[in-house]
């Protein structure tokens, strides 16, 4: 896959990050595509993708989508909304699809998908949210 001004962005922006276990798989304006080995720090006692680490992957690649436009900082949650459909395991892969559905001049809005990867593409969906930001538009590169 040929490299991208928005994948070399949001690569960059994500530096600074939590999760350095993700691998960002893709970004095109708008969109950005990460994937994620679990390992045992992500998952709850029952061996299962915690909660926890879902809504923090929501908030971490909303920001992204929304840097994919161009912006350096992606500003303050106002709201996040995860629903938990399925769940994964230690050693499986997540995928992470974070679309910025609207990014306007003062608020950015983001949904998420999370998928469990079988054969190394989408399978079983995980969770799905939608992602809220307070964003400055000022803040975008020329």
């Amino acid at each position: 896959m040929a490299s991208t001004a928005e994948l070399d962005h949001v690569k960059k922006v994500w530096v600074s990050f939590l999760l350095s276990e993700v691998e960002i798989v893709s970004a095109t304006k708008g969109t950005v595509t990460s994937r994620l080995k679990l390992g045992s720090n992500h998952v709850n006692s029952r061996g299962t993708i915690h909660g926890a680490v879902s809504a923090a992957l929501v908030d971490w690649s909303g920001g992204l989508a929304i840097a994919s436009h161009g912006l350096e900082k992606t500003g303050a949650s106002i709201d996040i909304h995860v629903t938990y459909i399925g769940t994964a395991n230690v050693q499986d892969t997540i995928e992470i699809e974070a679309t910025a559905n609207k990014v306007g001049r003062l608020v950015a809005f983001t949904t998420i998908r999370i998928y469990k990867l079988v054969d190394g593409k989408p399978g079983p969906m995980v969770a799905t949210a939608s992602h809220t930001k307070y964003i400055q538009q000022a803040q975008a590169k020329p």
